[in-house]
């Protein structure tokens, strides 16, 4: 029999999202509460030292709790905070994020800058991925249901930007009437800082052709580009318009187009705040040797360049690296060159070359783990680490500042509002770098 647990208290929230009681001597996990509650919850999963649990009801709201705005709110995935005002949601980020540093012993507390909040807590979101399924009354266009691979039906998401928004509508009313509908599993809808749109469709290779003449005659139509995928990037393949978007960064403004398939933050304005950060916090001489890793189509690599002697900008992914080719050439930027290759391979082939001022890292959510031992072995003056996970932020930097690096500031940045994720920007010191 299922195991309820009444007048449970809710006292913070954890990395993750949920809240957090006690019961029994045990923590108690809880996705959906707010800090101040008493609830009723339904026990997931009990294990020696820690319980899961399924919100029931909330008995006394915590006067931290707002009212949801977003009716799919609890069921849709993609939110996890609506329910707390947003001043309290960034409060409790820049706590949860201090935290995970202090204990961990990678850093002291006063190294720890106070969060940048975001400027908008909706409609940021200048790019999303809706999943698609065939339901009893016609294609299902939404998210997918916390920890489940079932799609909630969703008209509107109060993330998203306008533009894209606007395109999901024509899409939701247009796609379900589409030859071969069925093999549409996931729609990807961008927008750049000109209010240009692009969208992907990722299609079953038997429904590619039937949809190629559908998706061209939408994207004429709607006055946006368009390609279509099946399987992974290789299969893309851009059927209607000029498939680049562009955004703005740095003072004066640097234009930088990328492709489908290619990284951009998803908070535009948030990205300007950390270049700008980035460019405040490092207080270039002219002089310096830098090597960009996961540079992406030249983010930071090129407001770097406008600064320093020289900048190396590597990524694995080949489009990437002929868009920041092409964005330097198009802003004038001569000082930078751009490598497709490996972070890890990159960084070996640094042992015996010119010395390294700084070295920036912004990884996948996955980390750098497999660079760090190469860092170490070219050991750079300056280490500048953004990441967009604090657990695999703490575990690569535990061996820097293990062997000769101290961490002099740590940010936190919420590109993210409404969910628990945490961008970051960390500076490292060579200790003996004077």
């Amino acid at each position: 029999m299922t195991e309820n647990i009444s007048g449970l208290d809710i006292t913070a929230l954890v990395h993750g999202g949920r809240g957090i009681g006690h019961h029994e001597g045990k923590a108690v996990f809880v996705p959906l509460t707010a800090p101040g509650d008493r609830i009723v919850c339904r026990v997931v999963k009990s294990r020696r030292r820690y319980i899961e649990a399924e919100l029931v009801a909330v008995v006394e709201p915590s006067p931290q709790r707002r009212e949801p705005p977003c009716p799919f709110f609890g069921s849709c995935g993609g939110c996890q905070w609506q329910h707390i005002p947003y001043q309290q949601q960034a409060r409790w980020k820049e706590k949860i994020f201090a935290d995970l540093l202090v204990r961990s012993n990678v850093m002291a507390g006063d190294r720890i800058k106070p969060i940048v909040a975001a400027p908008d807590e909706w409609g940021y979101r200048n790019r999303v991925q809706l999943k698609c399924c065939p339901g009893a009354e016609g294609l299902l266009i939404g998210f997918y249901r916390h920890a489940s691979h079932d799609v909630v039906d969703v008209d509107k998401c109060l993330l998203v930007s306008p533009p894209v928004q606007e395109t999901l509508d024509h899409l939701r009313r247009e796609l379900g009437d589409a030859p071969s509908s069925r093999c549409v599993s996931q729609i990807d809808v961008a927008s750049g800082d000109d209010g240009e749109v692009r969208i992907i469709l990722h299609v079953h290779p038997q429904g590619r052709r039937q949809l190629r003449s559908w998706l061209r005659d939408f994207a004429a139509n709607q006055q946006l580009s368009a390609c279509l995928q099946s399987g992974d990037k290789q299969g893309l393949e851009v059927v209607y318009g000029d498939s680049d978007l562009t955004i703005k960064v740095d003072q004066p403004e640097i234009a930088l187009r990328y492709g489908p398939g290619g990284f951009v933050q998803v908070n535009t304005a948030q990205n300007r705040s950390m270049v700008a950060s980035m460019l405040q916090l490092l207080e270039f001489d002219g002089s310096e040797n830098v090597l960009d890793l996961f540079c992406g189509m030249g983010n930071f690599s090129l407001p770097l360049a406008r600064r320093v002697k020289r900048v190396v900008g590597v990524e694995d992914y080949a489009p990437s690296i002929a868009s920041a080719r092409i964005n330097a050439a198009a802003n004038n930027i001569r000082n930078v060159e751009f490598h497709a290759a490996d972070a890890a391979i990159v960084m070996a082939r640094y042992r015996d070359a010119d010395p390294l001022d700084l070295v920036i890292l912004d990884p996948p959510r996955t980390g750098n783990y497999p660079a760090t031992g190469e860092l170490l072995k070219v050991r750079p003056d300056r280490i500048l680490y953004v990441s967009c996970d604090p657990a695999t932020l703490v575990r690569d930097l535990t061996p820097l500042v293990q062997n000769g690096y101290e961490v002099v500031s740590s940010q936190a940045f919420d590109l993210f509002p409404q969910t628990w994720h945490i961008e970051s920007m960390t500076l490292l010191r060579k200790i003996n770098a004077g």
